[in-house]
């Protein structure tokens, strides 16, 4: 709903599979996953995100109430290109929307 309240066209899945078909279907610019979900781990679904014809570039965002050392090394390794527990504070994904905007109009040029 904040997504959608600053004007981001949102699509929402409960479980990797259903984000996976999702994600072929829409070709987001960002993925904010949960680590624990039905069916996969957020860890394999974004190194199967990323293994998706035109998604290689998708910006993918832990979030999840996992916050130790090991959690944030999983989620590096499997791809995530950040970690942020829950609750996210609104300026920090704030940060993430401007990083992600400012990615795109550089591969734009």
């Amino acid at each position: 709903m904040l997504l959608s309240s600053k004007g981001h066209t949102t699509r929402i899945a409960l479980d990797g599979d259903a984000a996976l078909e999702v994600a072929v279907a829409f070709q987001p610019h960002l993925g904010l996953l949960d680590l624990s979900l039905p069916g996969m781990s957020g860890y394999e679904l974004a190194e199967r995100l990323r293994a998706l014809p035109g998604l290689a570039r998708i910006r993918l965002v832990a979030v999840t109430g996992h916050g130790s050392e090991a959690h944030r090394a999983k989620t590096r390794a499997a791809g995530f290109d950040e970690h942020l527990l829950k609750p996210v504070d609104l300026e920090v994904m704030d940060g993430v929307l401007a990083s992600v905007r400012q990615a795109l109009e550089n591969a734009s040029r």
